[in-house]
């Protein structure tokens, strides 16, 4: 019962089951710990670490080769033999062990202590030895000899900077007779333009100068700079690249045949690499270059090698042909500071890389052909082809200008050759091909320029250049103040007052944002017109206006010159061509000047300037004055029409010039040219041809209308007959069929083919110049018996019989 009552004891309290696990497991073994101490040891502490499978033979059973290794060591056992030669114990020294023995066997140099102190463990800590020694000089003085020997090995021992043994002993100098006679190194082989490799055998080399055989007979240490030689490399333009001999190497061959023939193929070589790969061949371009040059110099060929004549041709004429071909279609411009800023692809970079470059040749080569076009040189006639073929074929590309320009001056002498043909074929080429009107502007510009400098002492034929101008605005459709800004500001102006009215307005408010999304959008248009390649119209009849009024500036400035001047012909025949593009407020200005050129008398003109004076002949005089009045009745047959001008005086000096005409030996011999067109245009007009235009466009019914006037009629008819009693055949047959034309429009004219006697007023006065007052019913045709009898041409004859018989149907 005793035990039944007695309480057992609670059980002390236990963690939970997973904290008594990791309590069971991290109950440290002191009794393997410590046996592990004492018996296993880290790799890192010991001294060497055996090296695996070296305990017994590789042949034991318990090696850990697999039967795959072993035979492959048996297949390649030769081949790892060296294997068996290595130091086991050097390989398996310890890193540890390694450090160890490398401080222990490294030298310890103390450093050099410059001091008067003597040194800690030579003396004792007596107060004796820190005396100043007077009493003991003697003893000082002998221990000091005896002990000098040893201080002095004992410093240098300790001395860092000091001079170590290996380092006194004395270079080995080779003697110089040695090196005198063995001087030979093997030189380079080189290879030949077919692809062959030749050696080239011992070469000497250059002998020591007397300042290094000096040095090293004193054997200082200290080594003696030596002159560097730089070798000069020749670049790609002139030296020895892509398996072809150097140009200099070329150009300097003896032989003159091997020369020409050599520079041949090269240079054809160097046109086809270019056209194959344009992109990649500015170095080529150079090269190509050099040998159209007058001397060719190098880096390693200073000295200038004087150039063949046929080279330069072939090399001038060669790159004429690449530019044709690989120029681009478009204009290469500079870049911007900006542009160049910016990142782009490497695409990009290549090609504006080339585009620069390309630029940089191409003006190259144009400034060669100025330099031997103002030279006058041989070479001259060749570079003056080679600027026509380009200004033509390429006339969209860069330095058009200076082209244009060379072409014009070549023009300015007042003598004529083959030369000025071609520079007035190139002109003429560039008005009929031109699209834009820009080079044409150009072109005018620098002529007008020239003329002008020159003072109007040109050759003639310059100017009929113009008359092949692709001219299609007039000049009265485009004006300052209808241009385009003008028309916007004005339309924004009316806009804000209607609005500030609060009337509607014809363009609506936009807003900010609607503004800055229509200036995007006007400039994505922009772009897409750019990138389509389209004339503007806008931009092309701007630029007809420009080139007008250059034009009728010439025209005029001719015209009003002080005295007759060469170039008048040509000046009238440019204003009737373009009559129908003058402006008709100049119209009545331009009638009085023609009216005065016609009333000038030429035979009393005396210049006062430098210049030399135009004399004028009497065939001259007349087709000037031919001219002038073919030129007043273009004017008036297109839209001057709408001008009340009466052209009396004009009929009047038409009637009075046709008896000179009469008595002119050359009538129907056009005027002299000597201007050689390769566009075939009609043959200069003759005095004849004036004089029958001039007829035809007063007697025309837009002229005279629907009533004609019978005196004038008759008057002209009457004059014409006179004349063609003198003129040749075929001037005599047109003045007989312009007569029976006259006869069939106006039957009052009838009359006078009869001789029958009628009543008139007044009697025929021939000898006066009006044909209002010359009394022309007073006469008849007799000239017609005259030519129907006795004229030698049997066609004359049977005209003049035809008219004689002539009845009204």
């Amino acid at each position: 019962m005793a035990l039944k009552g007695k309480k057992r004891t609670a059980p002390a309290a236990q963690a939970p089951s997973k904290k008594r696990k990791l309590q069971a497991n991290s109950k440290p073994r002191t009794g393997t710990t410590q046996s592990m101490k004492k018996g296993k040891e880290r790799a890192a502490d010991r001294g060497y670490i055996e090296v695996p499978g070296n305990h017994g033979d590789a042949d034991t059973e318990d090696s850990d080769l697999s039967e795959e290794d072993a035979g492959l060591l048996e297949e390649f056992g030769d081949g790892a033999g060296f294997l068996n030669t290595l130091d086991r114990k050097g390989i398996s020294t310890s890193k540890k062990e390694t450090e160890r023995l490398k401080r222990l066997n490294k030298p310890v140099r103390k450093p050099n202590v410059d001091d008067d102190l003597p040194s800690i463990d030579s003396h004792d800590e007596d107060e004796e030895a820190w005396s100043s020694g007077i009493d003991n000089d003697a003893d000082t003085t002998s221990q000091s000899s005896v002990n000098s020997d040893q201080d002095l090995s004992s410093e240098d021992d300790l001395d860092s900077d000091a001079e170590m043994s290996y380092e006194r002993v004395p270079r080995k100098v080779q003697e110089s007779r040695e090196a005198k006679t063995d001087r030979h190194i093997q030189g380079l082989p080189i290879k030949s333009a077919d692809g062959r490799i030749h050696s080239t055998g011992m070469k000497t080399a250059a002998p020591p100068s007397s300042d290094e055989e000096g040095n090293d007979t004193d054997g200082s240490a200290g080594e003696q700079e030596m002159p560097v030689e730089v070798n000069k490399i020749d670049d790609v333009a002139t030296g020895a690249r892509f398996g072809r001999p150097a140009v200099i190497d070329i150009v300097g061959n003896k032989s003159r045949k091997a020369r020409i023939q050599g520079a041949k193929d090269q240079i054809a070589s160097i046109c086809q690499e270019i056209i194959a790969e344009p992109e990649n061949s500015l170095g080529l371009l150079r090269r190509l270059h050099t040998f159209s040059l007058d001397k060719i110099t190098s880096p390693s060929h200073p000295e200038p090698v004087l150039n063949n004549i046929i080279i330069r041709k072939l090399a001038t004429l060669s790159q004429l042909a690449v530019f044709k071909d690989i120029i681009p279609g478009y204009r290469i411009r500079a870049l911007t500071d900006k542009e160049k800023a910016e990142k782009v692809s490497q695409m990009v970079a290549r090609t504006r890389e080339w585009e620069q470059g390309f630029v940089i040749v191409y003006q190259n080569y144009l400034r060669s052909l100025e330099a031997e076009l103002k030279a006058k040189s041989e070479l001259a006639e060749v570079a003056l082809k080679c600027m026509c073929t380009l200004v033509t074929e390429v006339t969209h590309f860069n330095f058009r200008t200076n082209l244009i320009t060379c072409i014009v001056a070549r023009l300015s002498k007042k003598s004529w050759d083959e030369a000025s043909d071609l520079c007035m074929n190139t002109l003429i080429s560039i008005f009929r091909q031109d699209q834009t009107g820009t080079p044409s502007l150009e072109a005018v510009q620098l002529l007008n320029r020239m003329i002008k400098e020159r003072h109007f002492n040109v050759h003639p034929e310059v100017l009929t250049c113009l008359l092949h101008l692709r001219l299609k605005t007039e000049l009265c459709d485009v004006r300052a103040s209808d241009s385009k800004v003008d028309k916007n500001i004005q339309s924004k102006g009316k806009a804000a007052a209607r609005r500030a009215k609060g009337k509607p307005a014809e363009q609506p408010h936009l807003s900010k944002k609607a503004r800055k999304v229509l200036k995007e959008r006007k400039e994505i248009e922009r772009e897409m017109r750019d990138a389509e390649a389209e004339v503007d119209k806008e931009e092309r009849a701007n630029t007809h206006t420009e080139t007008l009024k250059l034009l009728f500036v010439l025209y005029f400035r001719i015209l009003k010159h002080p005295r007759p001047t060469p170039l008048l012909p040509a000046g009238l025949r440019g204003i009737s061509k373009f009559a129908h593009l003058i402006n008709i407020d100049f119209f009545k200005d331009l009638m009085q000047v023609l009216k005065d050129l016609i009333l000038r008398d030429t035979s009393g003109e005396n210049p006062s300037d430098d210049s030399e004076p135009f004399v004028v002949d009497a065939n001259t005089d007349i087709q000037h004055r031919l001219l002038c009045i073919v030129t007043a009745f273009e004017l008036l047959s297109g839209q001057g029409e709408a001008l009340n001008i009466d052209l009396t005086d004009f009929v009047n000096h038409l009637y009075a010039i046709i008896l000179p005409v009469s008595t002119s030996i050359q009538v129907d011999a056009p005027t002299p040219s000597v201007f050689v067109s390769k566009f075939g245009n009609s043959k200069p007009a003759s005095i004849a041809d004036m004089l029958f235009r001039a007829l035809n466009i007063v007697f025309s019914p837009r002229s005279i209308g629907n009533t004609a006037i019978h005196w004038r009629s008759a008057a002209f008819s009457k004059r014409l007959l006179i004349a063609s009693l003198n003129w040749p055949p075929n001037s005599a047959l047109r003045a007989l069929e312009f007569v029976e034309s006259l006869v069939a429009k106006d039957p009052k004219l009838e009359a006078l083919l009869s001789t029958e006697d009628r009543r008139v007023d007044g009697v025929y006065l021939p000898e006066v110049d009006d044909p209002q007052l010359c009394h022309p019913f007073g006469t008849s045709f007799w000239e017609l018996s005259l030519l129907q009898q006795h004229h030698y041409d049997s066609r004359v004859r049977d005209a003049a019989h035809s008219l004689s018989n002539y009845t009204r149907s």
